[in-house]
């Protein structure tokens, strides 16, 4: 047994880690690190014989192969125009709109969420075309960029979404239920980042005088060829898994294998090359994904074996407070975290420290999932490791960091003002799944 305090190895663990993260060390192996000094100190070097075994238990799930599978959807789609295609389409059919541009980017970042499930993926793909297009247009620079960050973090609350993968096997509940409980939050947020984007034009001067070019009813129906296969592949792979045809992996399987035909059919994608491109591309950042999770399963092992864990657990349990004031300091912690951490780390991490907490406060595990999603979300726009940020200001490296993170600000507080309304409302996030698959049990 450690002779370290709970309170001693919790201070040497969190330290090394915020050390490692300082030196810009990649977050796995920080995460590592992190745990393995804690373990070696406390225990000695025979921590060596369950370090292998315990990393590769954090992945040696059967339910993870869906991973992958996403991402693979996600990087074929990336890897294609695509994204420009569906941003050319909203901006046909939205231009004579006021506003229509700014519409078009944060609607094109949420329906691309749904091809890809990953925020920089959106961020990237839609900005690229977004970004340069509104500031040709007169839009003021923190609009432009504020939005695409801002309708980017969709990508991890609108299905099929890794993150609530992740938390559904971290937590063993329904993945198919969690997409579901996603879905109407994140039509939520999406009409108020577009509500917030008209307001802060209006209220930096800006005119919607110029509506751009007028298209015909033709040239509007043009456009959607290209745009609807992927459509029907995302409803097509959410209906054979929530109507019950189909595991996460075989219906995440089947979508990976659809939308790679189409995008080869499509944009004629032949050669060799571009499918090779796709694929090193879905590796790179499968690896990337399950390493911070084998990493972070290993820091979760060193917490518990530390009873650190515990002794977090049990002081919080202790408190003789109102559970929704528990609840703000379960965000509050969330928001830190996010701030540092990717959020499947954060989920593997937390979920068994939080997730009973949770569920024995009277809290609904779904509707919980959905706000530490949003928490997320919040970290991928506010600094120091706000990587939505990085991704925008190297699509748009003429517009000032802090521009960039300014226009962003005001999402964040968007997202609070949208974790508020689930608190008071928690039906907007329960109400479709207990709809589609019956009431939780």
């Amino acid at each position: 047994m450690s002779a370290l305090s709970p309170t001693t190895a919790g201070f040497l663990i969190v330290g090394t880690l915020l050390l490692l993260l300082a030196t810009g060390m990649p977050i796995a192996f920080a995460l590592g690190l992190a745990a393995i000094a804690g373990l070696l100190v406390a225990n000695g070097i025979g921590v060596f014989e369950v370090l292998a075994e315990t990393m590769f238990a954090g992945i040696g799930n059967l339910a993870y192969v869906s991973i992958p599978m996403f991402v693979l959807m996600g990087a074929a789609v990336a890897a294609t125009p695509a994204g420009k295609d569906l941003y050319e389409a909203l901006d046909r059919w939205l231009n004579r709109v006021p506003g229509g541009l700014v519409l078009s980017n944060i609607g094109a970042c949420a329906i691309f969420s749904g091809m890809t499930g990953s925020s920089p993926a959106t961020c990237a793909a839609i900005g690229k075309m977004g970004i340069p297009e509104m500031l040709k247009r007169g839009y003021p620079a923190s609009v432009a960029t504020g939005s695409i960050c801002a309708g980017g973090t969709l990508g991890i609350l609108i299905p099929p979404s890794v993150t609530m993968i992740v938390y559904g096997i971290a937590t063993e509940t329904s993945i198919g239920r969690l997409f579901l409980a996603g879905v109407m939050p994140g039509l939520m947020l999406t009409a108020m980042f577009m509500t917030w984007a008209l307001i802060d034009c209006k209220r930096k001067g800006f005119r919607f005088d110029d509506m751009g070019t007028r298209f015909t009813f033709g040239q509007k129906l043009a456009a959607l060829p290209r745009v609807t296969p992927f459509i029907i592949i995302i409803v097509g792979t959410l209906y054979v898994l929530y109507g019950g045809v189909a595991t996460p992996s075989e219906a995440a399987g089947a979508g990976a294998f659809l939308t790679l035909g189409v995008v080869i059919i499509m944009y004629r994608l032949f050669r060799p090359k571009p499918i090779i491109d796709i694929f090193s591309s879905t590796m790179r950042e499968s690896i990337m994904i399950m390493m911070i999770m084998a990493s972070a399963e290993l820091f979760a092992f060193a917490l518990s074996s530390l009873f650190i864990t515990q002794t977090v657990a049990s002081t919080i349990a202790s408190l003789e407070v109102n559970r929704w004031v528990l609840m703000g300091i379960i965000n509050a912690f969330l928001l830190v975290a996010g701030m540092f951490l990717p959020p499947v780390a954060i989920i593997v991490m937390s979920a068994p420290l939080l997730f009973p907490i949770v569920v024995s406060s009277g809290f609904d595990p779904y509707w919980f999932a959905v706000i530490l999603t949003i928490n997320m979300e919040i970290g991928l726009i506010t600094p120091p490791v706000g990587l939505n940020l990085f991704v925008v200001n190297a699509i748009a490296p003429q517009v000032p960091t802090q521009q960039v993170l300014w226009g962003s600000l005001p999402y964040v507080i968007a997202m609070v003002i949208g974790i508020v309304i689930l608190c008071i409302f928690p039906g907007i996030a329960t109400w479709l799944p207990d709809a589609v698959m019956g009431p939780a049990m």
